[in-house]
This record gives structure tokens, sequence and C-alpha cells, in this order.
């Protein structure tokens, strides 16, 4: 997508090298999404230059996303680009058109790269899911979580419960969904549900030590890695220790190859 077609569903990719940040870029209503920019981020996913290693997902100003735009519930604009268009449609087209905006979050755990959630001020609702398909998630001590969807009868639908029960277990993800309560990020960062909190002033550099970090070893290496811990909770031992010896000899072979060349 260009540059102006992503400026029109509220986003903006800037990649340098090996890092892309997608930033949230609608700041006048908090970087609130719509399905459109769930269906720009699923097209982003598919086009990131193959060299890429990290993706990090920001939100523009002091605010990560607070989640759904309320206009997309609006029962004056029931169009087809709204998410009450979907009651127009039977129940298999609306879980199919659902599938599609899921994609503008399950791209972030493509073992390609990794993905890192910069949080800042309130992740509420589709933002706090969008945090949860990244694989880490740095947060400000600002920082705000919430999974709102409760309080509109709705429940998470864009792939964020299965990473809440895996970082903080079944019943604390329960009580955040079921409460609609928010997550302060002292808290987040002390469950599980953060790699770190830390002060808001110095929350870029701490990104940009993170991204440091994970660039520096040679590539190839932290996607291998990814793939491994990825399924490693539903696998055997013997199923895992077989990936581990198969991703190890192809490591070897890489770094011989490279040592000759």
């Amino acid at each position: 997508m260009t540059p102006e077609e992503l400026a029109t569903v509220g986003l903006r990719l800037d990649v340098d090298g090996a890092v892309a940040t997608i930033t949230l870029d609608r700041p006048e209503v908090r970087n609130a999404q719509t399905p459109a920019m769930w269906l720009a981020l699923g097209e982003l996913g598919a086009s990131l230059p193959d060299d890429v290693r990290v993706v990090v997902v920001a939100g523009e100003g002091d605010t990560f996303s607070a989640g759904l735009d309320r206009a997309m519930l609006d029962p004056a604009d029931a169009g087809e680009g709204t998410v009450l268009g979907l009651l127009a449609l039977s129940d298999e087209e609306a879980s199919a058109r659902i599938e599609e905006f899921q994609r503008g979050f399950t791209w972030l755990r493509d073992p390609r790269f990794v993905s890192i959630a910069k949080v800042r001020g309130h992740a509420i609702g589709a933002g706090f899911q969008l945090a949860l398909s990244c694989d880490l998630r740095l947060v400000a001590d600002d920082a705000k979580f919430s999974m709102k969807e409760s309080a509109l009868g709705l429940v998470p639908d864009l792939t964020g419960t299965k990473p809440l029960v895996e970082h903080v277990g079944y019943a604390r993800a329960l009580e955040i969904c079921a409460t609609a309560r928010v997550v302060p990020g002292e808290e987040a960062a002390r469950i599980g549900l953060a790699t770190a909190c830390v002060p808001a002033a110095g929350l870029d550099a701490a990104v940009a030590d993170l991204v440091a970090a994970l660039v520096a070893p040679m590539p190839g290496v932290v996607t291998e890695t990814k793939i491994l811990l990825q399924g490693a909770a539903d696998r055997d031992l013997d199923e895992q220790r077989r990936l581990e010896r198969e991703a190890q000899v192809r490591r070897f072979r890489a770094v011989a190859a490279a040592f000759a060349g």
C-alpha cells in the first residue's frame, strides 16, 4: 500500500533497514481502530520486505489505541465498512468477514521477525488485542490495558484470547475479560502480560535498546528460535527435541557457510 493509502485508514509505515515501525496515526480519536485499518494491517503484513527482522507497533501521541472507533457502532451508519454492517450478512458471511479482520492481527506472529508493541497510555479492546498479537510488549508506566468488549455485550474476537491465557493463565484472563477492568502498566509487567514497564520518558530508549539486541544475532537465528518456542507448549519432549536438533543442523551449516564466505 502507498503512504497515501495508509494515511487514509490512519496508518503509517517506516522501514529502516531490518526494522519496520507501524504507527496507528489517528491521535485526534486516540488512535481508535476501524475495519478498514484491520484490513490494511493484514495487507501490510503480507507485503513487508523479507529482510525485516523486527516490527514495532506504536500509537501516535500519548495513547496506543482506544480500541474500536465507536462510530463503527453507530446505528445511523450500518454500511459495509462498519461493524454493524455485519448484521446484514448471514452468520457464515459475517464469520468470514471477521476472519479477514483477524488477519490484521495474526501476521504479527510470523516467525520471520519479532514484533514489539510499544505501549503508552490506553490500550483498550482492539488496542489491547493488537498489543497481545505482538511477541513482546514494552510498556510505559502510564499504560492502561482493558478488555472492554464485555462492557459492550461482546467478546474479544481479534485473536487476543489465546495469548492472554498463555501469558497470565486462565483464571486471571477470565477475570480481566469479564470485569473489563483496567490493568496498569506496572501490574501488566508483574503478571507477565508485559515484557517490562519503564518510565514514560524512557520508553523510546528502552524500545531502541530492545530492537538493537534483537537485530544483533546472525540473520535466521531469531526466526529458528521463535519457531521452536511458539509451539513448544503443545508438543511432547520427543517432538520438541527433534525440532531442536534439526534447527541446530541448519544453524551449523549457516554459520559454517558464513565463515567460509
